[in-house]
């Protein structure tokens, strides 16, 4: 490799590093907890007891449960419904508008077999809703989450360029050799440089599968205006509805043109998963790869036919996929145990570079990596 390329993959490495280093330590301290978000919420907020059903036991009337969640929010219109993935619970979400901003709606839980209502749940807070939204968008919104996903990409490219970089010293000697006799700081180098060759599939796949998820707002915005608009075109000339019908109808419309599958979430007419005249009920799959993969059924809200059904389009299929597996959410607590301890070596890895850096010699550029093209020792000072 010439000094010039060397150089100039020397310098992608460096820039790439520092400017995204305190973010993505952020981002590994947040995402910690966040891998265990089912374990600590049924901890520290269990669902509901759900009572055992008998012959007396009443079966769930949906258009019921709306009935009784807008009595008890008066003055609001409901927007969702959802369903919980591994038990029979709902959750309706109301607010004053049909498109309020997130933290204006209200939760009401009941159980999804005979309608009982449970105690509402509290407006979002607490500690693991801080880890949420500093690991999502800073609080910031859509600037977050793409400020956020720019940094995922400077993560991709000190990755490949910290590759280039060290690849020839590499070779020169055993792997996973950690130099203990010579300085702290070569030490640490060494150590830096396997703990990055150890974990950068891993640190690869969940920084791209972090770049997608930031871009979700994007993804649903052009899912919007592309297939959920052409399978609603019909509709479109026609005047909003005064009040929509049968929900339970709609549910049970969805299910008899999916009966391998189960309602995920119902968006109601007028809210922006749905248009001003449909049910749109999105299904799941029963396995462990399908139930992450939505399909849309769009159900008429007045006469309860089904008006389309489709699969979602590759792009919004992506990022239901990469939701999950930034997070190890595929494989239960063993695989999450395994994510969170390449977290740990990532923080390690990230803290490492930074130390690096803070106490690096005072050698012109060009005199490092001249030095570093001779490898052994020389390579302590060509960061």
């Amino acid at each position: 490799m010439s000094p010039k390329t060397l150089r100039t993959w020397y310098l992608v490495h460096k820039w790439t590093s520092l400017v995204s280093t305190l973010f993505l330590l952020l981002l590994c301290l947040t995402g910690l907890p966040l891998i265990f978000h089912e374990e600590i919420e049924h901890t520290f907020d269990p669902h509901p007891e759900l009572a055992p059903l008998d012959a007396a036991s009443p079966r769930i009337d949906y258009d019921d449960v709306v009935a009784r969640a807008l009595a008890a929010r008066p003055g609001e219109v409901v927007r969702f419904v959802f369903f919980e993935k591994d038990e029979p619970l709902g959750a309706v979400l109301s607010a004053p508008t049909l498109q309020p901003p997130p933290e204006n709606g209200h939760i009401q839980p009941f159980d999804a077999r005979t309608g009982e209502f449970f105690e509402p749940e509290p407006p979002p807070g607490g500690f693991m809703y801080l880890m949420l939204k500093l690991h999502t968008d800073l609080f910031l919104g859509l600037p977050g989450y793409l400020f956020l996903g720019f940094m995922g990409l400077l993560l991709v490219a000190s990755l490949v360029s910290g590759v280039v970089v060290y690849a020839p010293f590499m070779t020169k000697l055993d792997f996973a050799t950690v130099r203990r006799g010579r300085s702290t700081r070569l030490k640490w180098l060494d150590l830096h440089n396997l703990l990055g060759i150890a974990t950068l599939v891993w640190v690869l796949v969940v920084g791209v599968t972090g770049v997608i998820n930031t871009l979700a707002l994007p993804i649903l915005a052009l899912w919007q205006g592309g297939q959920l608009a052409e399978m609603t075109a019909p509709y479109r000339d026609q005047p909003p509805l005064a009040s929509p019908g049968s929900l339970h109808a709609a549910l049970e419309t969805a299910q008899r043109a999916a009966p391998d599958m189960r309602v995920s979430l119902v968006a109601f007419p007028g809210t922006q998963f749905s248009s001003q005249h449909h049910y749109a009920v999105f299904m799941r799959g029963a396995t462990p790869l399908t139930e992450r993969l939505l399909k849309p059924a769009l159900v008429d809200a007045q006469t309860g036919e089904l008006t389309d059904m489709r699969e979602m389009p590759w792009y919004v299929r992506t990022l239901f996929l990469s939701q999950p597996l930034h997070f190890g959410d595929y494989g239960g607590l063993p695989l999450k145990l395994i994510w969170a301890l390449l977290d740990v070596v990532a923080i390690v890895l990230l803290g490492s570079g930074l130390y690096l850096w803070l106490g690096r010699r005072k050698a012109p550029l060009e005199r490092r990596l001249a030095e570093l093209k001779g490898g052994g020792a020389a390579l302590e000072n060509a960061e």
